[in-house]
């Protein structure tokens, strides 16, 4: 059956990518271990010029390099153990260098790098469910943008656990864990805000 409002939906219910790829709302959500999240409606314009700050620094590092960059909405399906989709996201700006996760309708598999920006009404969203979400899924480095204060947390996975970095604040030159020459100052993402 393909389901057009939330509200033929369960919120008790658990539910797999192949009910997710069914729905037809005007709503975007994302499923955390089966269970639907409503995201934000449109983000508001700080969180949108931060995103496009950070994807053109992100593009114009990544466009010589083997990996893809891709912002929100894009689909990320995060298998469990046993190879079953419980987990779709979409980050607001993900790094792939493994080209064979890359499908039609997204990503299949762990990012190397997620940006989330937080909003009004998704910080514990972002703080709790997809940290613990990304950690597990071995999401190699995470950063979690703060607009209103102007900072960036960086963590990155070490033997499966999250490692928190000191914070990047504004004036800060951000670099990359992973893509160590992916670096650039904090005052570009967070100018005229």
């Amino acid at each position: 059956m393909i389901i057009t409002s939330l509200d033929q939906l369960d919120e008790n219910k658990t539910y797999t990518y192949a009910d997710y790829f069914l729905w037809r709302l005007k709503e975007r959500v994302e499923l955390f271990k089966g269970k639907i999240f409503k995201m934000s409606p449109a983000p508001a314009r700080i969180h949108q010029e931060i995103l496009q700050n950070l994807n053109i620094k992100f593009y114009n590092y990544f466009q010589n390099q083997p990996c893809k960059v891709y912002f929100a909405p894009f689909d990320v399906r995060l298998p469990n153990k046993n190879g079953d989709i419980f987990t779709v996201v979409q980050p607001d700006l993900c790094v792939i260098c493994d080209l064979t996760k890359l499908d039609d309708k997204g990503c299949l598999g762990a990012p190397d790098l997620i940006v989330e920006i937080l909003s009004p009404g998704n910080t514990k969203k972002e703080m709790k469910h997809k940290y613990s979400i990304y950690e597990e899924s071995g999401v190699t480095e995470y950063w979690l943008v703060h607009p209103t204060d102007k900072y960036i947390q960086v963590f990155v996975l070490k033997d499966g656990i999250y490692i928190g970095l000191r914070p990047m604040i504004e004036g800060d030159i951000i670099t990359s864990t992973t893509f160590p020459e992916l670096n650039f100052s904090t005052t570009d993402i967070f100018t005229d805000l």
